[in-house]
């Protein structure tokens, strides 16, 4: 292919990138990473790298295994956007400072790897910080910020953002994720991409809520990227061999499967997604078998009556001359804080019989759990007593 030279020729191609194809072959072209083993190379797109771009919106949200390469393919094709494209504004913020400086080297290591012709012409840098690189031949920049800076995005308007590890964001994240996009200008894209961290927090709260505030979901599970192989498994087991015919699985993919669950133990659901659920709910050291736990889940049915916006759940009502026992959990409440609990169990047989889960503070959690132990026929209400438990 004609290496393009002139300054008309780069503008061209930088509108290929308004398309869903032109990131692919372009990253290719012009940019250049280290691999795993230190060698620099092609930015050549994954399989992961791949799905992403087939079905990508103007605002996104990444579910993925950790080291599928979402944070190096995004910053590449928004570095593209803001090299080619005239007026471009790019922000790049990561849950640390730290990360945000390691984000900003892989994109000046790309920069650096550039054409002569694209680095010495339009993409000939200004200013290169610790936070940003400014191009002055297209009026552009690209800036990292660290998601612990509370006034990251302020004053800013920028056509690209990309919000990094969002689950492991600290603070108020939620509020720093509004502020960040108030900060995106109409028409302009949005990543957010995480592995994820429990069943709480901005980035499960987003993409819980994705359909209804427009986000495209996008989920990767760790065998999308090939280099997660490890010595083929002869003898799969049950559970094994249901997700090789599911997904497709290799032996020597369920090789390394076991050869994570031996280095990471609980941790492997949530560092090495398998699906968008359970990723989510069972995660780290549990008290609980979380075999049995998913297991009951899977065949668990709809509730009978939902209430309170879908934080109240109805399995069973209340049967009268049964003895129940309501069992709330307190937290402080606020849009950031802890989710409170309430828990409705038959005495007699054990069986959970409804549930509360919400961001309720304890006045609201008190009325919720008072409420539930007067229609249960007067249960007995518990209430640990930790912290917020004494006000409830």
């Amino acid at each position: 292919m004609k290496r393009c030279r002139t300054t008309e020729e780069w503008e061209a191609l930088g509108g290929l990138l308004r398309e869903t194809d032109g990131s692919l072959w372009l990253a290719e072209l012009l940019l250049r990473v280290r691999d795993r083993e230190g060698r620099l190379r092609p930015l050549i797109a994954n399989a992961a790298q791949r799905l992403f771009e087939e079905r990508r919106g103007t605002e996104n949200i990444v579910l993925k295994a950790r080291q599928m390469g979402m944070s190096t393919w995004v910053a590449g094709r928004f570095l593209l956007r803001t090299l080619l494209v005239t007026g471009t504004r790019t922000l790049l913020v990561a849950h640390t400072r730290e990360s945000a400086e390691m984000l900003l080297a892989t994109v000046a290591r790309m920069w650096e790897n550039l054409p002569t012709d694209l680095r010495d012409g339009v993409g000939r840098r200004g200013r290169a910080n610790r936070g940003e690189m400014t191009f002055p031949m297209m009026d552009s920049e690209l800036r990292v910020a660290s998601a612990a800076d509370r006034n990251a995005g302020c004053g800013l308007s920028v056509q690209n953002l990309h919000c990094s590890e969002v689950a492991r964001w600290p603070g108020d994240a939620a509020e720093t994720l509004a502020g960040l996009r108030a900060a995106l200008a109409p028409g302009g894209e949005l990543v957010l991409e995480s592995t994820p961290k429990g069943t709480y927090g901005c980035f499960y709260e987003q993409w819980r809520g994705a359909e209804e505030s427009g986000l495209v979901r996008h989920f990767v599970p760790w065998w999308k990227e090939p280099a997660y192989v490890g010595a083929p498994v002869a003898e799969p087991t049950a559970e094994e061999c249901a997700l090789m015919l599911r997904d497709g699985l290799t032996a020597e993919q369920i090789g390394f499967r076991r050869e994570l669950a031996q280095r990471f133990g609980g941790m492997r659901v949530q560092e090495y997604a398998e699906d968008a659920t359970s990723c989510f709910r069972v995660s780290g050291a549990c008290f609980f078998d979380a075999g049995a736990v998913e297991r009951r889940l899977a065949v668990l049915r709809a509730p009978l009556d939902v209430r309170r916006g879908g934080a109240l759940l109805v399995w069973l009502p209340p049967v009268p001359g049964r003895r129940y026992v309501v069992a709330a959990d307190a937290a402080g409440g606020g849009s950031a804080g802890d989710y409170a609990a309430v828990q409705v169990i038959d005495v007699a047989t054990g069986v959970q019989c409804a549930e509360f889960w919400e961001r309720a503070g304890p006045d609201g959690l008190a009325r919720v759990s008072a409420e539930l132990a007067r229609e249960y026929n007067g249960a007995l209400l518990v209430v640990e007593r930790n912290n917020h438990g004494a006000a409830v």
